[in-house]
């Protein structure tokens, strides 16, 4: 564990749920990334921010190794280099669908080549080459997606740490499991690790928050809100190993013809993030489309529970970004600060729903960028 050095700046770091690198980029996966990027441009200009993207957490997860083993004893001759992200997902579309069970022993050479020798397949590597580009053209600053899975704590360090603030109960010894124990904060006990020795996605993802999280003033978690039984636990065991703060941010899914579905099932046909830029780039400006793209995911999206994605709509919004462009003046510094810490609420970060919804507010005056004050929030 790292000591925190005094700083007259908080110290803030970013802690998303990381995408698993095993199909295309969905627009939920794109809606994440974004509010992830107003979220660290935003409350940059308040404080220190870093962002720790959990690579050991997308590669190491039984989900991205159990399709590399179903990869290389199903398809070992492809060339993955030559593969879309489309072609790629439908593989991972067969995967479940076959859904054989593969033994721990299977899996534990992927996971060691992830773990000591920071390994990738090539079919995820393929797929990170090709989210880049795609935040790329949204103007996300790229978190950390093709990173190598290194820093972290070992297992047995985490362990270790976690037993000294009575976080654990550990059956191991008996022939049963390890648990995740925040039992006395009210929360229910958690399996990490199976009899068998497999750990689950929150070893990994606190692994790697423990080697840096006593670095920080605050962190802040962003996840989905099917994970947020995980994650308030998550927020328990940071704030009783640490001296920092700890927030979490809950970003929706985008519910498509109605329904929130998993990518395994293969409903983002037609809906990628890929698709959706294709369309949306032959008929508006770079600048307009980031910006529209912020105003209805970020913002209307999450607001609205009751209306699936849809791309007239979003049209609209890329429109009303365009004219936002052409009429607001320049943002001073100053007015800017005030403007972000009113949006803080109080909080060592700026929220990127309350941000960007004061964006488009009618009602009362809000601060707009224009092509010459963008860097603050795109």
């Amino acid at each position: 564990m790292h000591a925190r050095t005094n700083q007259t700046t908080p110290r803030v770091l970013l802690a998303p749920i990381p995408v698993t690198p095993t199909k295309p980029l969905t627009l939920s996966h794109a809606k994440g990334m974004l509010a992830l990027d107003v979220i660290s441009k935003t409350t940059g200009q308040l404080a220190q921010v870093h962002c720790l993207y959990s690579n050991l957490t997308a590669l190491a997860s039984e989900q991205t190794i159990g399709f590399w083993e179903y990869l290389d004893r199903k398809y070992g001759s492809i060339d993955f280099s030559r593969c879309s992200e489309d072609d790629i997902g439908e593989l991972y579309v067969h995967y479940h669908a076959e859904a054989t069970p593969v033994s721990h022993d299977s899996l534990t050479p992927y996971l060691n080549a992830v773990d000591c020798a920071k390994w990738i397949h090539p079919s995820s590597a393929r797929l990170n080459t090709i989210w880049a580009s795609h935040l790329s053209s949204l103007g996300v600053r790229d978190p950390g997606i093709s990173r190598p899975a290194t820093g972290a704590v070992s297992t047995n360090e985490l362990l270790d740490c976690l037993s000294k603030h009575d976080l654990i109960l550990d059956l191991r010894p008996s022939g049963g499991a390890l648990y995740l124990d925040a039992t006395s904060d009210g929360a229910p006990l958690r399996q990490v690790i199976s009899p068998e020795g497999r750990s689950n996605y929150l070893v990994y993802f606190l692994r790697d928050l423990a080697s840096h999280v006593n670095e920080y003033d605050h962190v802040v978690l962003l996840h989905d809100p099917e994970l947020t039984q995980d994650f308030l636990l998550v927020q328990i065991i940071l704030e009783r190993i640490s001296h920092a703060t700890v927030s979490r941010v809950v970003t929706k899914r985008v519910p498509i013809n109605g329904a929130v579905s998993s990518a395994r099932h293969g409903q983002w046909h037609g809906y990628t993030t890929s698709k959706l830029i294709s369309k949306l780039q032959e008929r508006n400006e770079p600048l307009s489309l980031r910006l529209g793209m912020r105003l209805y995911l970020v913002a209307i999206i999450e607001s609205d529970r009751d209306r699936s994605f849809s791309i007239e709509r979003l049209q609209r919004f890329i429109e009303r970004a365009d004219r936002l462009f052409c009429s607001a003046p320049a943002v001073p510094v100053s007015s800017l600060q005030t403007f972000l810490l009113r949006c803080a609420r109080r909080r060592p970060y700026v929220d990127p729903y309350i941000v960007t919804s004061c964006l488009l507010s009618n009602t009362r005056p809000a601060l707009t960028p224009n092509a010459e004050s963008l860097e603050w929030y795109m």
